[in-house]
């Protein structure tokens, strides 16, 4: 009963399942976990009300927000509360084969990933002749790699006649020396690259770069003189965020061929899948029949 002096007080409503989903996309596009972590905690506190889908995703989302910010194992147990859920969902599956061996060299804690660190989603997109992909060499140990995963910014810098890359402030190893012999005398002219991790399985470590910037001594040099096969073009996705369930495989031996690069239409190279899948919503999972 409310008194007449008495104002009336109105109640907020709570957000919907939806909007709670649009704001943890948004907190971890920006890099910012913690608040990620909030919204997708908040999904997961609605319990009953909502889809076994919604709940589905928002533990695959919790359980990336935790890694990122150090958790290891409360990513894992997010990821167990996932199959428990789904038993056959492949996000959390690969992720709890990764998270184990990683608990058993690591622990149950790492280093968090820096707030606010994002990946420009244009790194992911591949055009002939301006992106390549690399192999990394001399692997970081396992406590490193714990701080990295796909779809994480890589800084390529120059050592002599090596490319040293390194992610989340952590060198995690060289790129492979045929693609690093060309890049380095042309970083050395002036050019420079981006470049972001596609996909890491035990010590082994691919990343995608990118040319950014092009130096008047070095037009009409092309950064990565390579054949585009059909097998490289997959569908772009949003951000970051990547759903494309077979990775790269054997298909990144490139043939090198001294020619000028045809034009082509740009095509992605998504990562493997990873606890980044977790962040794609459903509209653009649709045109996957993968999963």
């Amino acid at each position: 009963m409310t008194l007449a002096n008495e104002t009336p007080t109105t109640q907020k409503p709570s957000r919907t399942a939806k909007e709670q989903a649009d704001i943890a996309l948004k907190a971890a596009s920006e890099g910012r976990w913690k608040d990620a972590s909030e919204a997708n905690t908040a999904i997961l506190a609605l319990g009953d009300t909502i889809k076994v889908e919604e709940r589905v995703e928002a533990q695959n989302r919790l359980a990336k927000c935790l890694w990122e910010q150090g958790d290891l194992a409360g990513s894992k147990r997010e990821y167990q509360a996932t199959l428990a859920l789904d038993p056959l969902n492949r996000i959390a599956e690969r992720n709890l084969e990764r998270l184990k061996g990683l608990i058993k060299q690591v622990g149950k804690k790492t280093t968090a990933s820096t707030e606010g660190a994002t990946t420009p989603a244009g790194i992911f997109i591949q055009e002939a002749g301006t992106t390549g992909f690399a192999a990394l060499t001399n692997v970081a140990d396992a406590g490193t790699l714990a701080q990295v995963n796909p779809g994480d910014l890589v800084e390529l810098i120059v050592l002599g006649n090596r490319l040293i890359a390194k992610a989340n402030g952590v060198e995690i190893g060289r790129v492979e020396p045929r693609i690093a012999a060309r890049l380095v005398k042309l970083i050395g002219d002036g050019n420079s690259y981006t470049s972001g991790i596609t996909s890491i399985s035990g010590g082994d470590i691919r990343i995608i770069i990118r040319e950014e910037h092009v130096s008047a001594g070095n037009v009409g040099k092309v950064s990565f003189p390579t054949a585009t096969r059909t097998s490289d073009e997959r569908p772009y996705t949003k951000g970051s965020f990547f759903r494309d369930d077979e990775g790269f495989g054997d298909d990144d031996e490139d043939t090198y061929e001294e020619e000028a690069p045809v034009a082509e239409r740009p095509s992605v190279a998504p990562p493997e899948k990873t606890a980044d899948d977790a962040f794609l919503p459903d509209s653009e999972e649709a045109g996957n029949n993968d999963d």
